[in-house]
């Protein structure tokens, strides 16, 4: 769907990429009207000029829109994430719900001899027994991630002492005791993105689920299609929700374009962890380099996209509203 069929202002949506990411929209006094997620950040903004559906509600507040923000992400997990946190700290009048519908959980990786093996929970106490890793987004999809897990490299096989059913399965598989320390380390460089890991283990799946393709066993293949999908949600680049509370900003800031002066200045606050703010003013040089400066490397490449963004969606929108 194209900004001419949708009938979508070009000055609003055209900068936008077809990413995943996070959206705003302000009214003429630049108050926030909604925040919202999307996979393509260009597609979902312009369907709000097209055909509302089921989102017939939301009319009135679409023809009070005059400017679009919006937060690429390296995902849309992490996009899911950074809508959760925004919409908890405050819920604009046009959202209806703090946060999405997802539940976070956590995957919880047994280190114990009798017992190893992969569990999802939601409580990620340290225990020298087990590993957590997360948060997540979405106890289904990460219960298929971990049926993904199991079947590539199913870890509860190489526990001591198995009986009846689990006996028989370890062994038609060729796995014991010995395997338990490479299969941990192997899911552990799968939970941490190790990249390589990460690619391996998709890989496998996606032969795998050929395999059922080539067998004719349709529905084992549509089976592996969405632990596909859930393993790439749970593999996938996240760093606005992390289990270390750290608290810190993130800065980004672009030049505007051609012919302005000045610039625009992105900020991020990180509170225990999680975005919670997210701030755009117009910067000069001076001001906005040492603030780019302090924040932390991790985080420079996605402050600096989002602050060339920003500095293109400024240029681009209408004249006569109030900054924010």
């Amino acid at each position: 769907m194209g900004q001419a069929e949708t009938g979508a202002p070009p000055a609003l949506v055209g900068p936008l990429p077809s990413a995943p990411g996070v959206y705003r929209f302000h009214d003429q006094r630049a108050s926030v009207l909604y925040i919202g997620r999307a996979a393509n950040l260009r597609r979902r903004v312009a369907s709000y000029w097209g055909g509302l559906s089921s989102r017939g509600h939301l009319a009135p507040m679409v023809s009070r829109i005059a400017r679009v923000q919006a937060l690429v992400c390296d995902s849309e997990h992490e996009a899911a994430w950074l809508e959760r946190n925004l919409l908890e700290r405050e819920l604009p009048r046009w959202n209806r719900s703090a946060g999405g519908q997802e539940v976070p959980v956590y995957i919880r990786l047994d280190l114990r001899p009798r017992s190893s093996g992969l569990r999802v929970v939601h409580d990620a106490s340290p225990s020298p027994a087990a590993r957590c890793f997360g948060p997540y987004l979405g106890g289904l999809r990460v219960r298929l991630a971990v049926s993904a897990l199991h079947r590539v490299m199913p870890v509860a096989y190489a526990a001591d002492g198995l009986r009846g059913w689990n006996r028989d399965m370890a062994r038609a598989r060729g796995i014991g005791p010995s395997d338990r320390a490479a299969l941990t380390d192997a899911l552990t460089a799968v939970l941490e993105r190790d990249a390589d890991a990460v690619a391996w283990f998709r890989a496998e799946l996606v032969r795998r689920r050929d395999s059922a393709v080539a067998e004719l066993a349709f529905e084992r293949a549509a089976r592996l299609q969405e632990e596909i999908r859930a393993a790439d949600w749970v593999t996938s680049e996240q760093k606005v929700t992390q289990a270390t509370p750290a608290d810190f900003g993130v800065y980004g800031w672009a030049m505007k374009g051609e012919g302005e002066a000045g610039g625009v200045l992105v900020s991020l606050t990180i509170e225990a962890g999680r975005v919670r703010a997210w701030r755009q003013r117009p910067c000069g040089r001076r001001v906005g380099d040492p603030l780019v400066a302090a924040t932390p490397a991790a985080w420079a490449p996605f402050a600096r996209r989002n602050a060339e963004l920003a500095a293109q969606l400024d240029h681009a929108r209408p004249r006569g509203l109030v900054k924010q």
